[in-house]
């Protein structure tokens, strides 16, 4: 799910690859077990966020970078309302289910967009072009463009996939946000506003979190205020995955992603994208954040860990904190979520107990999901008998990504069960 990190970003290169999560930026590869994810794989990571996670908060983004959930070059683009009603909070949801096409809106071809694409590039060669247009007949399909591209340098694939976003609302935000790099590795991130106040953040990272293979993945993701939402991305190899190295550094500057993603062309392509009623109806301050279960969790924390950092996005089901007891640095993440019944046979097999209140308790050892060497984690996962979830995680290491920087998690399997099972998370 969205949170390899227990709200499974998936970036779990296993299940996604691992398909946080959707990405055409990164969040084009992303997307494969955004739709169909290996449940046993997610239950077992103690990462299952259920059906109810939005489909769109998919690591939408490069190797983990924040953005609106896509699926994958050469495969269909969800459009950030493509999820299922009970996936959208209560204010997205509308009595007209259907996108409508406004009247003046045009069609735009795939051809279209690769041509669109290529002519807005530095001179060179194109090779391996793919992409798709505004299809009526498939209003949930967002476009995209991807060619490999060689300014004499060496090819590196070039995409761009566009959509349309709220103004102000929890896409748009997350869209232009620096990724957490708890979560995600990278070596730069800048943010700046245009003269049109078009909000464009860039990001230098890898598509691998855990560097396994060195290829270099920068992103651009620019958000306007009328709601068009572009998304490039480049790598310094001639596909994003599985491709040798074949650069330095991907093609383009980050000035250079920054102009493309600006460029006025795309713009006109999301006016052509349907509109959906439900996504006008979300207050642009819908969703709050997870300052609400990081302080519990931190009141929870036993004596002895210094909480040494912490994050949760703007998901008031998620945070996480990285505790230090003078041993080396220990991530606990932790889910909080609500109406979750109706997966219980899938999160709580054999080996689970049933407590005399009738709340179900599931505790895990296994290897940590992000490929950080040595790394460990010890889940133990909670399910009141009305469906409300606590699944707490640690890690012997501040990143799943990193080494493991001790032998152990820094919290044991009765502490982190005590935690699970605090009153305090009913309030």
């Amino acid at each position: 799910m969205p949170v390899e990190r227990q709200h499974n970003d998936s970036d779990n290169d296993n299940n996604h690859d691992d398909a946080f999560e959707v990405r055409l930026s990164a969040a084009l590869h992303d997307a494969g077990d955004t739709f169909d994810a290996d449940r046993g794989a997610l239950v077992a990571g103690g990462s299952v966020r259920g059906r109810r996670l939005r489909l769109w908060r998919r690591t939408t983004v490069l190797g983990g970078t924040a953005g609106v959930a896509l699926a994958g070059v050469g495969g269909a683009l969800l459009v950030p309302w493509s999820g299922a009603p009970s996936e959208r909070p209560p204010a997205a949801v509308s009595t007209n289910p259907h996108p409508t096409v406004s009247p003046t809106a045009r069609a735009v071809t795939s051809d279209e967009m690769i041509s669109t694409l290529e002519r807005l590039l530095p001179e060179g060669k194109f090779g391996k072009a793919e992409g798709r247009g505004v299809d009526a007949s498939e209003p949930l399909v967002a476009p995209y463009a991807q060619v490999v591209f060689d300014d004499g340098q060496g090819p590196g694939a070039v995409s761009v996939a566009v959509n349309r976003v709220l103004p102000g609302g929890y896409d748009a935000r997350q869209a232009v946000r620096c990724p957490d790099k708890v979560y995600t590795p990278y070596d730069s991130c800048s943010t700046s506003r245009l003269p049109d106040a078009s909000v464009v953040t860039v990001v230098k990272g890898y598509e691998y979190p855990d560097r396994r293979v060195d290829t270099k993945l920068w992103t651009a993701n620019l958000v306007t205020p009328d709601g068009h939402h572009v998304s490039v991305s480049e790598w310094n190899a001639a596909a994003e995955k599985d491709a040798p190295i074949s650069r330095v550094e991907p093609p383009l500057s980050a000035g250079q992603l920054k102009k493309l993603a600006a460029a006025q062309e795309w713009r006109g392509v999301v006016d052509a994208i349907p509109e959906d009623p439900r996504q006008t109806q979300e207050p642009p301050a819908a969703q709050e954040d997870g300052g609400a279960i990081r302080k519990t969790l931190t009141s929870l924390v036993p004596k002895g860990l210094k909480v040494v950092a912490h994050g949760s996005d703007d998901d008031a089901q998620f945070t996480y904190v990285v505790v230090d007891d003078g041993k080396g640095r220990s991530l606990v993440q932790i889910n909080v979520q609500p109406d979750m019944s109706d997966v219980a046979g899938q999160l709580f097999g054999a080996g689970s107990e049933t407590l005399a209140d009738g709340t179900r308790v599931a505790e895990r050892k296994q290897p940590g999901e992000k490929g950080g060497a040595g790394v460990v984690m010890w889940t133990v996962d909670t399910l009141r008998t009305d469906g409300f979830r606590v699944v707490v995680s640690a890690f012997n290491s501040g990143s799943q990504q990193s080494a493991a920087t001790r032998t152990a998690p820094a919290l044991t399997l009765k502490q982190l069960r005590a935690i699970a099972l605090s009153p305090k998370w009913r309030s």
